[in-house]
């Protein structure tokens, strides 16, 4: 078991990447409210410690522009679709949010007033030092890239500490635990070693921003109650990635 998710030093800025399928619960397809209301409480247990919090959102449980393009879809449109279905999402946190009495605001990457601000950096870190929760939505707002991209690009414009990915297991494992019942799940690894491996952790480009900017990464399972506010007291199992001195 880690010691430790924060470091050193507990953050003050984090930046949680939620994923479409994450708010589908038990479902299918779409967005499951006992779910999405569970992982709002969660994140308001941690926002009430103090914890200034960003949320970057997927939008697979809805629409996935690589799957449709595979079909036949233009890459560009299906990924467009796909930046649509996260503010969905966002939408859907943010209320789920406002009814734990979290103050939040939606900033989308594309344009759409009547229902969400647009992203200005500068705008997202005052809305965060002013005591809200900041949910991006829309990706980047560019096609051929990912929301784990995006999650990236987010926690290094924010100036966050630290990013952490809710996944489907508690960690990153050396196969696919669900399938492979001698999969081994690392505690900790540097960024060369996940992209040197292939490990499905994030795509490349998420990994090597994250490297860049000497981003830590903390992979946890999202589906257990509390779980992001015991992987903020340190208290895993979970995968931290960051570069070794």
């Amino acid at each position: 078991m880690n010691t430790t998710a924060q470091g050193s030093a507990a953050p003050r800025r984090v930046l949680l990447k939620l994923s479409g399928e994450a708010l589908m619960g038990g479902a299918q397809y779409g967005v499951d409210a006992q779910t999405v209301d569970r992982i709002a409480s969660d994140v308001a247990e941690v926002f009430r410690s103090g914890v200034q919090i960003g949320i970057v959102v997927g939008g697979g449980n809805i629409f996935r522009g690589l799957t449709a393009a595979a079909r036949g879809m233009d890459r560009a449109q299906g990924d467009a679709a796909g930046m649509l279905a996260t503010v969905i999402n966002a939408l859907m946190v943010q209320n789920a949010l406002e009814r734990q009495d979290v103050p939040t605001r939606v900033l989308s990457a594309i344009e759409m007033s009547s229902i969400a601000e647009p992203y200005i950096r500068r705008r997202a870190v005052r809305h965060m030092e002013k005591g809200r929760v900041v949910i991006c939505a829309a990706g980047t707002g560019n096609p051929f890239f990912t929301t784990d991209t995006a999650a990236a690009l987010r926690a290094a414009e924010l100036d966050c500490d630290l990013l952490l990915k809710g996944t489907q297991v508690d960690g990153v494992y050396s196969a696919d635990p669900r399938k492979d019942p001698d999969a081994v799940r690392h505690d900790r690894l540097t960024y060369m070693e996940v992209l040197s491996r292939d490990l499905n952790v994030m795509d490349a480009a998420a990994i090597s921003l994250a490297r860049e900017n000497r981003l830590p990464i903390v992979v946890f399972n999202l589906h257990e109650d509390g779980s992001f506010q015991r992987v903020m007291r340190g208290e895993g199992p979970y995968t931290r990635i960051e570069e070794t001195d």
